[in-house]
């Protein structure tokens, strides 16, 4: 079976108990295993299987690896027949079928549960322009840079022109390797600002990131273009 969307269902693991998800956010709590086999969940908090034989830790081939996903895929939109989805080619789709599984429908978005609401657009959009505009303000702040010398990123960048989030990752000179818009930024802040590189963690980096971002919005992706 092999299915795209361009949301992706995020997987978690574990032998029973607190899930560990791959971002180290808040997980659910996956069914134990009598036998103390692996338990692979998605992060839906409902859908999980037991992989019998395998013991947490234990590697898996690739195959075994597309069979446990498939397995959950599967039941997960057995749960949700009404969930908007995107086959990749007609011989999925019969692959699909075959299982039982109701086809996506025509014309169907890519949603990972099918039903967001306004509400949920306008609490993700208000998050969204939350970040932006505390990246806007360190942007235009030397201080909150961790400048020593005035100079703030707005002064050779005024409303981030010239940044061009769009085309990385790309090969720059200043560092010579590829580079990350985050690599430049922090670039930026060590010399230019005479500051000190944010951690990748860093609330702020992030926050940088969103709002030059959000002032290319629009702007088709071209990597490595200069």
């Amino acid at each position: 079976m092999r299915l795209a969307c361009p949301v992706v269902l995020a997987l978690c693991i574990g032998a029973g108990g607190p899930a560990l998800c791959g971002d180290g956010a808040p997980g659910h709590v996956l069914p134990v295993s009598r036998d103390g086999n692996l338990v692979v969940g998605l992060c839906d908090g409902e859908t999980s299987i037991e992989v019998e034989g395998v013991k947490p830790g234990e590697p898996m081939t690739r195959e075994q690896g597309q069979k446990v996903a498939d397995a959950l895929m599967t039941e997960w939109r057995r749960k949700h027949p009404d969930a908007e989805w995107v086959v990749a080619d007609a011989g999925s789709a019969a692959a699909v079928a075959a299982q039982g599984v109701p086809a996506a429908p025509a014309g169907s978005q890519h949603q990972t549960y099918g039903a967001f609401t306004e509400r949920d657009k306008q609490i993700w959009q208000e998050s969204t322009d939350k970040l932006v505009a505390e990246g806007k303000k360190i942007f235009h702040d030397a201080k909150l840079l961790g400048g020593t010398n005035a100079v703030s990123c707005d002064m050779c960048h005024p409303d981030g022109s010239n940044t061009h989030p769009e085309t990385y990752p790309k090969y720059q000179v200043q560092l010579g390797r590829v580079a990350m818009l985050r690599d430049m930024i922090n670039w930026c802040i060590e010399n230019p600002v005479r500051g000190k590189p944010f951690p990748d963690d860093d609330p702020r980096l992030k926050a940088l990131e969103a709002y030059i971002l959000a002032q290319r919005k629009g702007v088709a992706l071209e990597y490595g273009k200069h």
